[in-house]
């Protein structure tokens, strides 16, 4: 996939905060390489500052893509403490991009090129397409549609969007109604469910917890703005058919050589989806709260590709997903709670054979699983633990129980019970090997109080090996940042106690920080 510096012959031009990656974990990489197998000529801006910048490859015969890439601008650029973070000793190397990123660059297009069409995409654009609590400016804020003023908002994975968008405006058909996508519209069709508006929202932390609850990317949604709506029209049905395709493409992993992406470079994407219930995560509304796994000849077709990459050294860096035991356990027949549905095929049989299948590939020496592992569901199937230790892992595993207040963790929305019986149990399998448990934890949660995080401590100073811990930041649509906003569990409408000031956040950190100097492998990381 080239990227011109002139011309203006592309049907589409994408316009990145992010360095462009030739790789199936670019965002910006796979919405180029979908739509250039589809038919259409793709140009990519990467990074823009200038109007040059902006205008270097013309106007595109279709329309634009913008994005911020895989996270939201203000998160990339400022930890917890609102301190930038390219001046934070504890950050590690960031890709420093515009504030709002998405609403800067379409700004700027539409006073290069008047009239254009723009469609919006990415995690910053997902996550802000209805009335949202925005931590940066301590205040509610509208839909990123409205203040970007883009036609078009592509929300989760955009794949099967950005195709049919496309045919449509080489068509010459409306761009309204794409599955996955948001508009604005002066009028509400059938059939669509009514949001809390956007004033009642912002000026009624009761309505802010309604809105919440009624989040859903199964259902078509309405939110009024004085006298227009966003639309939000339900999500589509992604397939494992269909991801297969999407990862067999010709991907040459070339990656910006300051690439975050770098250090996954011959990394496997398994899976998409969480079955997780973690309040302060948002991916059950950006890419949906079921399974949905590759099939596994299609994953070692792609490995049997990277083993003959000119840059491939015997090691897959990672072969996972947002959990990397999840794979397998697709569902989401009935939409309702799979971790607590007794259909649930624990076993965790498909990804014990994948990984077998994986590292008997010709060329290849290690295939490390260093995705997160949910070690609730882990415990089920000691001989997936026992499969992780002796192949997939170096030195140690990684798990992220976050905290240890039983009252902290349910507002988290995640297990406690079953960590002492997996460390246990891992402990066991272990012994002689070397091998460690290494933990992610959390502080700051709303529900956080000095009880729990001396009990955090503790906890911690008995286990040691934390790999990290990180300081709470709400980020927009989560369960978490409701809390942190109405002072409620939107769930239970009952009240939560929330740490706001900065001192007290800079004590829970700088507490941490002391426990844990000991060890060398702490780190602390502020995102």
């Amino acid at each position: 996939m080239p990227i011109s510096t002139s011309g203006n012959n592309f049907d589409i031009i994408l316009v990145s905060a992010e360095w462009w990656d030739d790789h199936p974990l670019s965002p910006v990489g796979v919405i180029a390489r979908v739509l250039d197998a589809k038919g259409f000529s793709v140009g990519i801006i990467e990074k823009p500052e200038t109007p040059e910048d902006f205008q270097k490859l013309g106007a595109p015969g279709l329309f634009f893509g913008v994005t911020a890439g895989s996270i939201d601008s203000m998160m990339n650029n400022y930890t917890p403490m609102k301190h930038r973070r390219e001046n934070d000793p504890h950050a590690r190397k960031q890709n420093i991009m515009p504030d709002r990123a998405t609403i800067v660059y379409c700004n700027a297009l539409r006073r290069h090129f008047k009239g254009c069409t723009i469609v919006i995409g990415g995690i910053e654009a997902s996550l802000r397409r209805f009335t949202h609590y925005d931590y940066w400016d301590n205040d509610v804020r509208r839909s990123i549609l409205l203040d970007s003023r883009a036609d078009v908002l592509v929300y989760g994975n955009g794949e099967m969007q950005i195709i049919e968008l496309a045919r449509r405006a080489r068509d010459g058909k409306e761009l309204a109604g794409v599955p996955g996508t948001c508009i604005v519209s002066k009028d509400v069709p059938a059939g669509f469910e009514m949001l809390p508006g956007h004033a009642l929202a912002a000026a009624d932390k009761s309505k802010f917890c309604e809105m919440q609850n009624m989040f859903s990317i199964s259902k078509n949604l309405a939110q009024e703005y004085d006298r227009n709506h966003v639309l939000q029209y339900s999500y589509p049905k992604y397939t494992a058919k269909f991801l297969d395709w999407v990862y067999s493409l010709d991907y040459s992993r070339f990656m910006h050589p300051d690439s975050l992406l770098r250090m996954a470079q011959f990394s496997v994407q398994t899976h998409r989806g969480c079955i997780g219930t973690c309040s302060f995560c948002s991916l059950g509304l950006h890419q949906g709260n079921r399974i949905i796994s590759r099939s596994q000849e299609s994953i070692l077709a792609e490995i049997g590709k990277i083993v003959k990459h000119s840059e491939f050294r015997g090691v897959i860096d990672d072969l996972g997903g947002p959990s990397a035991n999840m794979y397998g356990m697709d569902c989401g027949i009935c939409g309702g709670d799979c971790l607590s549905c007794e259909k649930l095929d624990r076993s965790h049989k498909p990804i014990i054979e994948l990984m077998r299948k994986a590292r008997k590939v010709r060329g290849v020496r290690k295939v490390f699983v260093r995705s997160g592992v949910r070690y609730d569901l882990a415990i089920e199937s000691p001989v997936y633990i026992e499969e992780l230790s002796k192949f997939h892992i170096s030195g140690c595993l990684k798990v992220a129980p976050e905290h240890f207040s039983p009252r902290v963790l349910g507002l988290m929305g995640k297990p406690g019970e079953r960590l002492e019986e997996f460390v246990q149990l891992f402990g066991k399998l272990n012994t002689g090997t070397g091998q460690s448990l290494r933990y992610y934890l959390m502080i700051g949660h709303p529900g956080e109080d000095r009880a729990s995080l001396d009990e955090l401590v503790k906890k911690a100073e008995g286990l040691g090996n934390i790999e990290n811990f990180q300081l709470f930041t709400p980020t927009p649509m989560t369960v978490s940042t409701c809390m942190y906003w109405t002072g409620l569990d939107p769930r239970t409408m009952e009240p939560v106690k929330v740490v706001y000031d900065y001192r007290t956040k800079k004590r829970m950190k700088e507490k941490m920080l002391d426990i844990l100097d000991d060890s060398e492998t702490t780190q602390h990381k502020d995102y």
